[in-house]
Order: structure tokens, then sequence, then C-alpha cells
């Protein structure tokens, strides 16, 4: 039985810290799953980390939702919740609730994601009224970077810090579960957290959120294009696989491989008989 918000929000009254990773496929959230990780977030960051544009931007409602349905069925006891795209939640209230609802009806994850505060609670109410729990997401928002001036941390002057209380407390009264928040200075993702009766998931926020989330392809070291200040490498995936691709190239030209063990055989008879 999966996770459910519920059992999220006990889980920040209980003082119990909450795991979040993102996954893309079947494979890795099959492992993530099996591991014990409480969220797993299909994340728009799949542009960069996958498809290997230079932003989020340019993902699309239908990349999310293809990728968001294989880690769905890669998954059997995490809440899944899927990101919604750069545009997709921006134009209308209506378009909003469609592509949220999409995203549950056509994936089967359990939550959507969205980015903002303030400006999107209306949004956020409207889409948990009808039905769909939603994880908020302020302080650094990847679809804004252009206007943010970059990935920088937010909240560090007096009015910055009390904008992002203000989001933080107004995607709680629109009804989300939980929020992230990325790229806040620590003391100031710590009193958020105090304020929020829902769960706070930190990236680049300190320790002192309810829960922590890294993206899977930095945090294995799969993603050699840079490392994130915030991210912790808790293994180097990316120097292991290219010297296993290297093993490869090299038997397969000395004629190493494949070796017996690795072909099928039939009667020498037959083949004479050719």
């Amino acid at each position: 039985m999966r996770l459910t918000i519920n059992k999220i929000q006990e889980m920040k009254q209980a003082g119990e810290r909450i795991t979040m990773l993102t996954a893309y496929d079947y494979p890795t959230a099959k492992i993530l799953d099996e591991a014990g990780v409480n969220l797993i977030l299909v994340g728009d960051t799949l542009g960069m980390v996958v498809l290997g544009y230079d932003s989020t931007i340019p993902v699309t409602m239908e990349d999310m939702i293809h990728h968001t349905r294989a880690v769905v069925r890669g998954s059997k006891n995490a809440l899944v919740i899927g990101d919604l795209p750069f545009m997709s939640y921006h134009v209308s209230i209506s378009e909003t609730l469609h592509n949220a609802g999409r995203m549950l009806q056509e994936t089967g994850c359990q939550a959507v994601k969205l980015e903002g505060g303030v400006t999107v609670a209306e949004s956020v109410k409207r889409i948990v009224d009808c039905g769909i729990p939603v994880m908020g997401h302020i302080g650094l928002t990847p679809q804004s970077v252009h206007q943010l001036g970059g990935h920088r941390v937010q909240g560090k002057t007096t009015e910055a810090a009390a904008r992002l209380i203000k989001d933080a407390l107004a995607l709680e009264q629109a009804g989300a579960f939980a929020v992230v928040l990325e790229l806040v200075p620590r003391e100031l993702a710590r009193l958020i957290t105090g304020k929020l009766k829902i769960p706070t998931i930190g990236i680049g926020a300190g320790a002192e959120c309810d829960g922590q989330v890294l993206v899977i392809n930095d945090m294995l070291g799969l993603f050699t294009d840079f490392v994130p200040k915030h991210n912790k490498q808790f293994a180097r995936m990316a120097g292991t696989i290219k010297s296993a691709v290297t093993d490869y190239i090299n038997e397969v030209k000395s004629g190493a491989f494949p070796g017996p063990e690795h072909s099928a055989t039939i009667d020498e008879a037959i083949i004479e008989g050719l």
C-alpha cells in the first residue's frame, strides 16, 4: 500500500524525517521504492539530467506524462508526485485543472507539484478542491530561473525572506500537503518549517526542514555537467559506468567477448549438412 499524504503529515507531527528523491524511469523507481524512500518526485529536472536541455523550461506535459507513467509502474510503496511543467498552470484555471487531471489520470501518480507561492495559491486551491493533492515549491523555482537571474540562493534580504514566508503560508492555506524549499538560507527554512503545519522538504535549505530531496542523477554522480553546491554525491556512478564500457570495448575488440558461455550452439553435424 502506498504512503498517503495523511501519513506524510503525521511524520512531521512525530518528528520523523521524510525522504524524497527524483526518478525518471522504471528501473530507478523500482530501486528507490525497494530501498524505502518515502516520496518519489518525477521532476521536470529530467529536462536537464535526462533530455540534455540547459534548463527545465523546454519540458512538456507529454514529457512529464511519459516519464511519470514509467515511475509509477516501477513503484509500489512510495507516494509518486508528478511535476507540472512550465506554462502548464499559468494560462488559466481551466487549463491548470485540465493538466493536473491529466497527470493523475494518465500516469497513475498520487499528487502533482507546481512552483510559486502567493501567485499560484488560487490554482492550488482549485486543484485541491478537485481532489488532487498538491505539493508546493518556493525559493529557487527553476521554471523562473531567467527572472531570478540564475541559480541563486533566495530570501537573503528582509523583504525577500518575508515574501517567502507569505508564499509558504499561502500554499498551506490553499491546501498544499507539503512544500519544497529550494536554495533558501537554513535559518529562514527553519523559521518557515516552524510556522507551517504541513511538512517542508528541503534542497539546499539546511537540515531543519522536515525532509530532504535530491536529484537522483546528482546524488549518484551520474550527471557530470556540473555538481550543485547543495548536492552530496553518495556514489560516483559515471566513472563506474565509463570503466565498464571501456572494458566492454576492449573485450569486443580483442575477441574476449563474447565467450562460449555467452553463445548458443547447435550440433556441428547440422552445420556440416548445410
